[in-house]
């Protein structure tokens, strides 16, 4: 089987998953529900991938250990924080944008959007997955930059939680930690684990899926990431631009003087 057609496998199983996924959030009218299962599409491919394969060599079985870590880590993390959470503002806004008949419509602009989204930036895994070639550096030193990302990630959200957990730090704005040094260690932690597993897929010869890491990163910075979530921060939290002049946005590094 090509990497092609190993690919294409995953897109109905995904498509199918939106669908249960859209069902749930209908039914508690909360399509922020969606969040949860963002990585769980991954995890699902993935699977997809090691089912239709023939063979999983030590590629295809790094490639799912470190994906089931990722995902499974930030689906859990999300349903805690989340699953009875009023609905976020951001998919109020698209409600509100396509009312009356946003629960028809979010099928297509939400679930199923995501769904095809998952599929196209799970490229490198079904490569990876289906190759059958010896580990080489590439699939090292990636993995150690998809496992960083991972822990990176995971600490942030840790940090963040401790401080939100503290009454005296509401309306705050964490800056402490990670987030002393990016304003979303969260996303940066992201963008190491996509450029990482690509890595991978580099060592399974699958060059042709940088459009995988290079999607993720335009999602992270520019359209459903950091652009998206300070559209109007710092109207809603007006300290949160003493902290934008001070902390870079993506990239860690130096506090600046503010």
């Amino acid at each position: 089987m090509t990497t092609i057609t190993l690919w294409l496998t995953a897109l109905p199983a995904l498509l199918g998953m939106a669908l249960v996924v859209w069902a749930i959030a209908t039914a508690r009218r909360n399509a922020g529900i969606v969040d949860i299962f963002w990585s769980v599409f991954f995890l699902a491919g993935a699977a997809v991938y090691a089912a239709a394969s023939s063979v999983l060599e030590a590629r295809a079985l790094l490639v799912l250990l470190l994906v089931s870590g990722w995902a499974l880590r930030l689906s859990v993390y999300l349903a805690a924080r989340n699953w009875n959470a009023p609905e976020d503002h951001r998919y109020r806004a698209i409600r509100e944008r396509n009312d009356p008949g946003f629960a028809w419509k979010s099928v297509y602009l939400v679930f199923g959007l995501q769904a095809v989204l998952a599929w196209l930036i799970s490229a490198p895994l079904a490569a990876a997955i289906g190759s059958g070639s010896a580990i080489g550096a590439p699939d090292v030193l990636g993995a150690g930059l998809a496992l960083f990302g991972i822990i990176f990630e995971t600490l942030a959200d840790a940090q963040l939680a401790r401080f939100k957990a503290e009454p005296a730090n509401a309306g705050r704005v964490m800056d402490r930690g990670l987030w002393r040094y990016t304003r979303h260690p969260n996303y940066f932690g992201e963008f190491c684990v996509w450029w990482g597993l690509y890595g991978i897929a580099l060592g399974a010869e699958a060059w042709w899926t940088v459009f995988s890491p290079l999607l993720m990163t335009v999602l992270l910075l520019k359209v459903s990431g950091v652009t998206l979530l300070e559209k109007d921060i710092g109207e809603r939290r007006p300290a949160y631009r003493d902290y934008v002049s001070r902390t870079n946005a993506f990239f860690p590094g130096p506090p600046r003087q503010a």
